[in-house]
């Protein structure tokens, strides 16, 4: 026992510098895949010579103590290897979906939608599991097939007592499998309070964070029945302001609208391409309107703002070299008979 202990700790010892350095070489190459591999390896494997070297160590006090012990050391050391095993694939997994969304590392691969690798990723976790599951119950001297029977059974019943958890699930599938939005993207829906950016998809809740920070989960089967708004996906902002000059420039509109037309399609932030429109829009109570109509190239939301705020200033500048200026909202008095007004002052100027 003790020369199968100090075998035991040396191999462990051993192989615990070997996995060392073999990482501090793996980290020096430009492929990710060894890096993976190592990390997820390096637990297991450790794990996995100790269990090894103990089983046997208990196997041989069971022979020479006459216990009966053998069959249990046995199926002890087939389920611990089968659950190593499963542990390694499980890390390797995540080590991978790693990889897959680094998006600092200039070593990793072309990026994946992350939406698309963790829905992969928690599949193929779940698979290894319930393959481990019935895998360490037929080594234990269950039958599957029993298993499986009952399974069905009982999924029917679990079924109708799990309707709504069931829906999540599903309405995270769709999710999945759709994919009207995804993590990073901002989303909105007009049938709900729901705005905000997306930061994580669940099979069963997803996770939005709002505007002020907070975060707010939104149960998967609500994405089933709400209509959903994803600005992220939008091709073009779109600027549309409707600007008044007073009635006393009337003559001056046609030159103000031209050359604020000109200034748009000058302007690069513009996009040309899209539908582009300044006109003269309708009599208003105190103005005469005309609006712009036009859409960005960008569709950050920041610089968005900043070429907006040119577009109008720029505008303000074409009116007034025009000679005209913008209209505020007033009020005209008309007076019929001005000299009952003139005696008025001269009595009041009397008294």
């Amino acid at each position: 026992m003790f020369l199968i202990v100090l075998l035991t700790l040396s191999i462990a010892f051993v192989t615990r510098i070997f996995l060392k350095k073999l990482s501090v070489k793996a980290k020096t190459t430009k492929n990710p895949w060894d890096d993976a591999v190592i990390s997820a390896l390096y637990l297991p494997v450790r794990i996995l010579i100790w269990l090894i070297g103990i089983s046997f160590s208990a196997d041989l006090v069971a022979y020479y103590a006459n216990a009966s012990i053998s069959d249990l050391t046995s199926q002890v050391r087939s389920v611990g290897v089968i659950i190593i095993c499963a542990w390694f694939l499980i890390k390797l997994i995540k080590s991978i979906e790693v990889i897959f969304t680094d998006t600092g590392s200039d070593d990793s691969p072309e990026i994946i939608d992350a939406t698309t690798v963790s829905a992969i990723g928690k599949l193929l976790r779940a698979a290894i599991i319930i393959t481990t599951v019935l895998i360490v119950m037929q080594s234990l001297g269950y039958s599957i097939s029993g298993v499986l029977a009952f399974g069905g059974i009982g999924g029917l019943a679990i079924g109708f007592a799990a309707k709504d958890l069931l829906a999540n699930f599903f309405g995270g599938l769709t999710i999945y499998l759709d994919r009207p939005f995804k993590v990073g993207e901002w989303v909105r829906s007009p049938d709900k309070e729901i705005e905000g950016t997306v930061e994580d998809i669940g099979w069963r809740l997803t996770r939005i964070r709002t505007f002020d920070k907070r975060p707010l989960f939104v149960p998967n089967a609500v994405f089933t029945q709400i209509s959903l708004e994803n600005p992220s996906r939008m091709l073009n902002r779109r600027i549309k302001e409707t600007i008044g000059i007073r009635y006393g420039d009337a003559n001056k509109m046609q030159g103000i609208v031209n050359d604020t037309k000109e200034m748009l399609l000058k302007n690069d932030d513009i996009d040309a391409t899209q539908t582009l429109m300044v006109n003269f829009n309708q009599f208003a109570p105190s103005s005469l309107d005309f609006f712009i109509y036009t859409f960005t190239k960008t569709t950050n939301w920041e610089d968005f703002h900043r070429i907006k705020q040119d577009v109008l200033l720029a505008t303000i500048n074409i009116i007034e070299a025009h000679g005209a200026e913008c209209a505020f909202p007033t009020s005209t008095l008309h007076v019929e008979n001005i000299s009952n007004i003139e005696a008025l002052k001269i009595d009041s100027g009397n008294k």
